[in-house]
């Protein structure tokens, strides 16, 4: 079978499953489209919001709470997995000195850890950064000094973001911070915490606790891989779709009538297929290599950069360690950056009641010590840091498991944004029918509803037959993601204005669904 060729003409050819690719996939043949997903990986889509299987335990590459301000998106999860979504609570915190701080902070709590003197000394340093700001703000240290003060810097921010992104932060875009924590105010923290360490985050007529993100999330009872397996298989459903996987993009080339000629490696050979339509979600530095003809932006492309990442599990005999569903590590004695506890995400992600399952991301470039460790290596390093942090006995872990997963973060660095829109700028000029969503797609730091949400809008635009919705709106004005009500914004981001009504979106279903009345009622007469 080595070195068949298979040939497919399809409407839309798509480049990765991960949510971009499986949302604009489900969308499409959903509108009588066909499609052809091209995937990489050999088992599993989803990408980064995936869930591998490892003897009967589920674990994620990163963690995934269920939670968008877009009702859109909320409808669509609903939509595609109706019956298995299971309400969790919410629960962070920070390690920092041996010490664990709530997160949101609980203001008592937070000045019982650092002692008087300490926290005196962070509002006085927040409150000279009010007065005396950084005028030129160029870099992640700079914007998060002015907002939070030097002191709360150092304590809260610095440790653990040069850990995730193996930079300085005084080397990092602020457009990161802007992005990730806009709308976080000390001020909105120190009283929010008041109120909870007080009890007064009530409801005023019946007394109960009000629900929010930070207090709960739905989440699927099998973890996030269990809502992209759903969506692969409602695509191949239709008749309409294809999902490929183990197929690797070798190239996307022009045909020469604003069409695509898309060929993939796959198990047993290549395969072409040739679209009207092209949507890509692989690493926009990859998309140029393999474009053709070349971008003459291919050069600032390869200049763009990514942090990678690796999940360490260890499977541990007794009860559950720690109640968290996460614990941010703000100490520079370990590696690693964040433990995740399995079970607190949900019950069925552990398949043994008298063990429980953690899990310890290590953010690491491809390549480097870390990522080129065995996995026996990485495994006692993760047991060994377990034990340092106090979180487990060494003697109860009976078992590990690694997962790698490249490209997981694209880089902010001071010269990424000059370089995404250079790229941008060319291929929306010249290939009007070439499109870019998800995360890496966009070179954006985007959570999977942002992901979603572009691919939705260029699945509008294809079936409108121009670039209505800008795509590159999403997520830009996005407020603190850890806030907000579920499905709160019901307006959608349209090209050369940050939104369009309603009213004009509804218009303009209606529109797109004339053909498939017109045909429905010939099929009737």
């Amino acid at each position: 079978m080595a070195g068949k060729r298979q040939e497919l003409a399809v409407d839309v050819a798509i480049v990765g499953a991960g949510p971009a690719g499986l949302t604009a996939g489900y969308l499409l043949t959903r509108q009588g489209k066909s499609v052809a997903i091209v995937e990489k990986d050999a088992t599993y889509v989803g990408g980064i919001s995936r869930t591998v299987e490892h003897e009967g335990y589920r674990f994620d590459i990163g963690g995934h709470r269920f939670f968008s301000k877009s009702q859109q998106v909320v409808d669509l999860w609903n939509e595609i997995l109706p019956d298995d979504f299971i309400q969790r609570p919410r629960m962070s915190r920070i390690y920092y000195e041996g010490k664990f701080y709530s997160y949101p902070l609980r203001a008592f709590e937070a000045l019982s850890n650092l002692g008087v003197l300490r926290s005196t000394a962070c509002m006085i340093s927040y409150g000279l950064s009010r007065l005396f700001p950084i005028r030129d703000v160029k870099s992640f240290e700079d914007w998060t000094s002015n907002q939070f003060g030097r002191r709360l810097y150092s304590i809260f921010f610095k440790t653990y973001t040069e850990k995730v992104w193996g930079m300085p932060c005084n080397e990092m875009s602020a457009d990161w911070a802007a992005q990730r924590i806009k709308g976080l105010s000390l001020w909105g923290a120190v009283t929010d915490g008041l109120k909870r360490s007080l009890g007064l985050n009530k409801r005023p007529n019946d007394g109960r606790a009000v629900k929010t993100l930070l207090e709960s999330f739905r989440y699927p009872r099998l973890g996030p891989g269990m809502m992209w397996d759903a969506a692969r298989d409602r695509i191949v459903a239709t008749g309409k779709g294809q999902v490929l996987m183990g197929h690797a993009l070798k190239q996307l080339a022009s045909d020469g009538a604003a069409g695509w000629r898309l060929s993939a490696e796959g198990p047993v050979g290549e395969v072409v297929i040739r679209a009207a339509h092209a949507i890509s979600s692989a690493p926009m530095r990859e998309l140029a290599a393999r474009l053709h003809p070349l971008p003459a932006t291919t050069l600032q492309a390869n200049n763009l950069k990514y942090r990678d990442f690796l999940t360490v599990a260890l499977m541990v005999e007794g009860e559950d360690l720690f109640p968290d569903n996460w614990i941010y590590i703000h100490d520079s004695k370990v590696k690693v950056g964040r433990v995740q506890n399995f079970r607190s995400w949900s019950p069925e992600m552990v398949p043994d009641e008298t063990m429980a399952c953690v899990g310890l991301e290590y953010f690491c470039f491809e390549g480097d010590g870390l990522w080129s460790m065995s996995d026996h290596g990485l495994v006692e390093l993760a047991t060994a840091e377990m034990k340092t942090l106090g979180l487990l006995d060494p003697s109860k872990v009976k078992g590990g498991a690694v997962v790698r997963q490249e490209k997981a973060y694209p880089v902010y660095d001071e010269d990424y944004a000059a370089n995404v829109e250079a790229l941008r700028r060319e291929l929306e000029e010249r290939h009007p029918t070439l499109h870019l969503v998800g995360r890496n797609g966009m070179h954006r730091y985007n959570n999977q509803d942002h992901a979603m949400m572009t691919a939705m809008l260029t699945v509008e635009n294809i079936l409108a037959g121009a670039r209505i919705y800008d795509t590159w709106c999403v997520n830009e004005d996005a407020e603190y993601h850890e806030a907000g009500d579920e499905g709160a914004e019901k307006r959608i981001a349209a090209r050369g204005t940050k939104t369009v009504s309603e009213d004009q979106a509804a218009a303009l279903a209606s529109v797109r669904e004339v053909p498939t009345r017109i045909a429905a009622a010939r099929e009737a007469a």
